[in-house]
């Protein structure tokens, strides 16, 4: 994540709170427009209507409840699902080191904020450049995002109820369609690119011999094993430029 001095408030040359909040609102409500979708994957994959909205009200980070129910429609063991949906989750640990340090909350309001620390509102909050930006670009785009996502999860879950099989209508494919059109602006640079496309080479090829829920955790080890292989290039190339400099 990109290192980020935030200046104080006193005197910072910032965006104007209209701007910051417009931004947030615009994030929030295009993604959380795709709650509908979660909702009716959820409901398609055999989760109650109650079970549905309990996971957007209390997990409340897309990824990891597109992959829980995507698991479970598939058949595979609630068990490895959950896994699943946990390792894709602890990317917002992360967030949360970071976003205490720009945040600088009150002790007993952090534990409400961390459950909205994902990545729409990390990435608006870090696009800030002062504390006061920050702290609205967080609390606008996590309020508009909560409200709007478990409005949607309910709608869509109900919709999938009055309609019958998901399968049948396709839209048991809406929400890996909706993860893959959030994610793919995000994959700018070419270890970002070449990790994404590991992984699905590693979550297709072994979805016909391993268990449902699997895949998804094998899927992960792209990180490492792309990283690894660019510091033993870039290792490399440091060997080879000295070995020349030597020579000279």
């Amino acid at each position: 994540m990109t290192e980020q001095t935030v200046v104080p408030d006193t005197g910072a040359e910032g965006k104007p709170d209209a701007a910051v909040v417009r931004d947030a609102l615009g994030v929030g409500i295009a993604v959380g427009l795709s709650g509908f979708a979660f909702g009716v994957t959820s409901a398609g994959s055999g989760l109650t209507l109650a079970q549905t909205c309990a996971l957007s009200l209390l997990v409340f980070t897309g990824a990891s409840q597109f992959a829980l129910v995507g698991a479970l429609a598939a058949g595979g063991n609630p068990l490895t699902a959950a896994a699943g949906a946990f390792f894709l989750g602890v990317r917002n640990a992360f967030y949360g080191l970071r976003l205490s340090q720009l945040l600088a909350l009150p002790r007993a309001v952090r534990p409400f904020a961390a459950q909205w620390v994902i990545d729409e509102t990390t990435a608006v909050a870090l696009a800030q450049p002062t504390r006061r930006g920050v702290r609205i670009g967080f609390t606008v785009t996590g309020l508009t995002l909560y409200v709007l996502w478990n409005l949607t999860t309910l709608l869509g879950a109900l919709g999938a109820e009055a309609i019958g099989d998901t399968a049948a209508w396709g839209l048991d494919a809406a929400g890996p369609a909706v993860f893959l059109a959030l994610l793919a602006p995000m994959l700018r640079t070419v270890t970002e690119r070449a990790t994404a496309a590991l992984a699905v080479l590693l979550g297709l090829g072994l979805l016909p011999v391993l268990p449902a829920g699997v895949p998804v955790l094998v899927a992960a080890l792209a990180a490492p094993a792309v990283l690894w292989a660019r510091g033993r290039r870039e290792s490399g190339d440091g060997r080879t430029t000295t070995a020349r400099e030597e020579e000279r």
